[in-house]
């Protein structure tokens, strides 16, 4: 079972390795001088058939603007810790209580394009919580099975044009959904992690 699989991976040891947007691209990343940390939950339903929570970020965001995330965000300097920020983010975003989740614990930090380096915080939540859209944020709340975004037939390798170049991410579909960029090399990441246990 996925999440059972997980539960192990968090439990034992876990040395982190940093990866990011530029793994499959031979040139790997401009310099940039300070990377600002950030945070994001992998919220995993505790049921049968575990489901792995995702938002899609209204089109009036500055950043990213319509892409399927995780809660997620910078943090800030109230925050204690990568953990306290990804809580507190997808209260804000998702009304998803604190007191609801389980962290298990993080995954590899993720450098992405946009100079954040961003740490996966996965917490363990009860099934059928009745969640709430922050209208500024998120447009809609979807949930995939955790089996099918972990199987890495659906991890699909694609290219296109950035800042004038060629610029390879994954990504990974399910229904009407598209998953890609940085989200989805966090899963393939951690999908890549199991693989070894």
């Amino acid at each position: 079972m996925p999440l059972d699989r997980v539960r192990s991976l968090l439990s034992g040891p876990f040395t982190p390795r940093p990866h990011g947007d530029w793994d499959l691209d031979r040139a790997g990343p401009p310099p940039v001088d300070v990377l600002t940390p950030a945070s994001v939950l992998m919220a995993i339903s505790d049921e049968a058939a575990p489901q792995l929570l995702f938002t899609r970020r209204t089109a009036n965001l500055k950043r990213h603007p319509g892409q399927v995330a995780f809660p997620g965000g910078r943090q800030d300097a109230e925050d204690e810790d990568a953990v306290a920020a990804a809580l507190r983010e997808a209260e804000e975003e998702v009304a998803l209580p604190r007191s609801q989740v389980q962290v298990l614990g993080t995954l590899d930090p993720y450098r992405t394009g946009t100079g954040y380096l961003v740490t996966p915080v996965v917490g363990v939540v009860p099934p059928g919580l009745t969640l709430r859209a922050h209208p500024d944020e998120v447009d809609e709340l979807f949930h995939v099975p955790l089996a099918h975004v972990l199987d890495p037939a659906n991890h699909l390798r694609q290219s296109g044009q950035w800042q004038g170049k060629t610029r390879h991410y994954w990504s990974i579909r399910h229904d009407r959904h598209y998953i890609w960029g940085a989200t989805a090399g966090m899963i393939v990441a951690l999908s890549r992690r199991l693989e070894t246990l």
